[in-house]
């Protein structure tokens, strides 16, 4: 069986590993991405030296990599990130380097994207004919896929779901848990930097009343934001990734309750509602079919 090296670049951390062409990984690590201080070219630094490092005790048949900003597929290029996260990463040519350094082939793809396609081959949306998967953290990004295969969009951009407008906000602006902790923050007075995600559910479990009401208001808008997005592709299920949404338990009930009063019946009984089961593992997952779909 073939060996793949699978490298997932957040803006926080780069989790990478090798892979059997079933999407079995077999090993794996993680370092710290240090995206704001060494920016793109610092990044293109460590892929190249995961891949050297790989290269040279496995036989590997293709580098496949997920990371973060937009993506030119075809050209395995990074046609946008922002500046005050990634510096410089705006034009990397990640996967002609890879190529022309290491003569393997190299294919490169959005890390939402990924993620969706990993929990799709082998996760929350195996089987499944149609899916959408969203992902809940800074922001709120998305990927649509249709019978196996990613729907890119005329211009790559496809899923950003994030900037769907609700009453003249963005959809992200409502419900992402950057803004949980925002509006949590606020009520409380207190330093953003002081709370997370996981302690506004930890005190909502203790019945926090700010925190509920705003747990509350989150899945509100996370309900009319996935309402929006059914009505258009009308997927056989909706995953739900990021680290908040390992909330499951809390989540789930509250989001089909919330949905139940705004989808109509037909389209609400006939959509699953599922959480990521890949986690940290999804976007390598996906990497890797990503890569095989293009062999």
């Amino acid at each position: 069986m073939k060996n793949y090296i699978c490298i997932d670049v957040g803006g926080t951390s780069i989790k990478y590993g090798v892979a059997r062409e079933n999407g079995e990984i077999i090993e794996k690590s993680s370092m710290d991405t240090e995206a704001k201080e060494k920016g793109g070219p610092g990044i293109l630094d460590k892929i190249k030296s995961i891949v050297g490092n790989y290269i040279e005790g496995y036989k590997i048949s293709g580098v496949c990599i997920s990371t973060a900003g937009m993506v030119d597929p075809n050209e395995g290029k990074i046609v946008y990130a922002l500046e005050h996260l990634i510096p410089e990463y705006t034009g990397m040519e990640i996967k002609k380097v890879i190529e022309n350094i290491f003569d393997i082939k190299c294919e490169v793809e959005n890390d939402v994207n990924c993620a969706g396609l990993g929990e799709t081959w082998l996760g929350a949306g195996r089987n499944a004919s149609s899916s959408i998967c969203m992902t809940i953290g800074t922001g709120i990004g998305g990927c649509v896929i249709i019978d196996n295969k990613l729907i890119p969009g005329f211009s790559n951009s496809a899923g950003e779901i994030g900037y769907i407008n609700i009453n003249g906000q963005s959809f992200q602006d409502l419900a992402s848990t950057s803004s949980l902790v925002k509006r949590v923050a606020k009520a409380k007075n207190i330093n953003e930097s002081n709370i997370d995600g996981k302690i506004i559910f930890e005190e909502a479990k203790k019945n926090d009343e700010i925190c509920l009401k705003e747990i509350d208001n989150m899945v509100q808008s996370l309900a009319i934001g996935i309402a929006n997005v059914c009505y258009v592709i009308n997927p056989e299920v909706i995953i739900l990734g990021g680290g908040i949404m390992a909330q499951e338990e809390f989540l789930k009930p509250k989001i089909e309750r919330a949905l139940k009063e705004i989808l109509v019946e037909r389209v609400y009984n006939n959509t699953r509602i599922e959480f990521a089961k890949r986690q940290n593992d999804a976007g390598m997952i996906g990497a890797l079919y990503n890569f095989l779909s293009k062999i």
